[in-house]
């Protein structure tokens, strides 16, 4: 009898293949540090968006992501502004950390 056909199999661990809505998330992040965009209009929440179904790791850092940039707003054009601009970058900087820790990383 004839052997068995060969067929490709997805590669075990293939955590951006299994993952679009991180990846997806990720990627927007990875644009936006790239871009330096973070502060313009609709990048956080786009990022905030895509990760709505992302799963908890890149879910919950692009939830803290978008509470900073929120935070960051609210002060816009008060004296504490600057101070409430830095933790964004903070946040934006652990999330890319959950991204390369997930295999995710699209920031470099």
């Amino acid at each position: 009898s004839p052997a068995p056909a060969a067929t490709a199999s997805p590669a075990i661990g293939s955590s951006a293949a299994d993952n679009p809505p991180g990846l997806i998330t990720c990627g927007l992040l990875g644009a936006a540090i790239r871009d330096a965009s973070l502060m313009q209009p609709g990048v956080v929440r786009a990022i905030a968006d895509a990760s709505a179904t992302a799963d908890a790791p890149v879910g919950d850092a692009a939830t803290t992501l978008a509470q900073a940039y929120h935070i960051a707003l609210a002060s816009h054009d008060s004296g504490g502004e600057p101070d409430a601009i830095a933790p964004v970058s903070a946040a934006a900087a652990d999330m890319a950390q959950v991204c390369a820790d997930s295999g995710l990383d699209a920031v470099n």
